[in-house]
């Protein structure tokens, strides 16, 4: 086991945390704060040991500086204020000069969250890319990092590896129960295993779908990943999001011809319009026009993932279906979770955006795990390890270098 936060001296200490905060965020509101709920246990229990709490998250996808504009953790802050029963103090930039001070000046039980880390990326990926000066640069905030966001311990970035290099590191209360979970359910899952899986970038999640095939039994996809697949079977997707990679587009045939047995691919969709957001219709995959956009999966694609639903033991499912969230795009999640309700099987969900679907749509209750992570889940899954967690070294390993 990783060194845990309660076998570390804590007793008012400086200790940075790292959250996961990527919460869903529809219109300016958080449409589920499960992960700021699950690290409150890991920050009770800092302030119970009257700590100095500094806390690091991302939010969103930040690629460009307009992209800040719509990515502030500052919406978090509150929430999180609102949950802990005390001040949240928000710091609006993240190499602020004057942050040793302001941490100097804080009370015990304080607590401060930075903005958003990935905001360094732009323009020279300083977070992503795990800089050695900013990783620096936390560490030098606090005297004990620990790392309680699970669903980020995949990236080897500064906020999650680059820190543990200069102070002592330990996993948080999140982190434990994430792992422990995993490792009862999906380590050694009961066969048949089903893997359902949404998302957007097929080049992100290619890796996994090729280490995960070998382990499963079947793989239903659905939105970006399923229509570069389309894509690569030579259907008309329109402007429907899928790669453009010639190479991954031939990586793409060469798991269909391996594992055709086992790959699931949408029959027909709900499909919307590049140029007018009120057009809304049913189409074959085959019928698909060039202005269309597929939105959701329809009810002869829901036959056929439910085939495989009906005959799985163990269930992971990792995305949505469609945009949930605007309700002409919902029913193809709804009535997948259905399916899965009715199954009597381990179902486990990973993801902020399956997780917020299953809660605001009343399917909690047929779940046997949530877990807070989900493309770290998948990772964990695949590889048996991720970086965020292997850097964390145990109790009589720790070497630390001078910040």
């Amino acid at each position: 086991m990783k060194q845990r936060i309660e076998n570390m001296d804590l007793k008012e200490k400086r200790v940075i945390v790292r959250c996961d905060y990527n919460v869903p965020i529809y219109n300016g509101k958080i449409l589920d704060d499960t992960k700021i709920v699950a690290s409150l246990e890991t920050i009770r229990y800092l302030m119970k040991n009257n700590c100095k709490i500094i806390i690091l998250s991302h939010l969103g996808k930040v690629k460009a500086e307009e992209d800040k504009r719509f990515n502030s953790l500052e919406i978090v802050a509150k929430r999180l204020q609102e949950l802990v029963g005390r001040d949240v103090y928000f710091n609006h930039q993240i190499l602020d000069p004057e942050l040793p001070k302001r941490i100097d000046l804080m009370l015990p039980r304080d607590i401060l969250m930075l903005e958003n880390t990935r905001f360094l990326d732009v323009p020279n990926k300083l977070e992503s890319n795990c800089d050695a000066q900013i990783s620096s640069f936390f560490a030098s905030l606090a005297d004990v990092f620990v790392n309680d966001a699970f669903a980020s311990s995949h990236r080897a970035h500064a906020s999650v590896v680059g820190i543990t290099k200069y102070i002592p590191s330990c996993i948080g209360f999140s982190v434990e129960k994430e792992l422990a979970a995993l490792d009862r359910f999906l380590k050694e899952p009961e066969h048949p295993f089903t893997v359902i899986m949404g998302g957007a970038k097929v080049e992100d999640k290619l890796e996994l779908i090729k280490t995960l095939l070998p382990k499963c039994d079947h793989l239903l996809l659905a939105g970006g990943l399923a229509n570069s697949f389309l894509k690569a079977l030579n259907f008309n997707i329109g402007s429907s999001l899928a790669t453009e990679s010639s190479a991954t587009i031939e990586s793409l045939k060469q798991i269909m011809l391996e594992y055709r047995e086992k790959l699931m691919l949408p029959l027909d969709a709900i499909v919307g319009s590049s140029y007018d957001e009120n057009y809304t219709r049913y189409k074959r995959i085959n019928e698909i026009g060039d202005n269309e956009v597929i939105n959701d999966i329809a009810i002869k694609t829901l036959e056929k993932y439910k085939t495989a639903i009906e005959e799985s033991k163990t269930i992971f499912l990792n995305g949505t279906m469609g945009i949930y969230e605007d309700i002409r795009y919902a029913n193809g999640t709804k009535e997948l979770l259905n399916s899965l309700k009715k199954q009597d099987a381990i179902k486990i969900a990973g993801g902020g955006d399956s997780v917020s679907a299953i809660k605001n749509m009343g399917f909690e209750s047929a779940f046997t795990y949530l877990c807070v992570g989900g493309g770290a889940t998948l990772e964990y899954l695949a590889k048996g390890h991720l970086v965020g967690i292997d850097n964390i070294m145990e109790a009589s390993d720790i070497e630390v270098l001078d910040v």
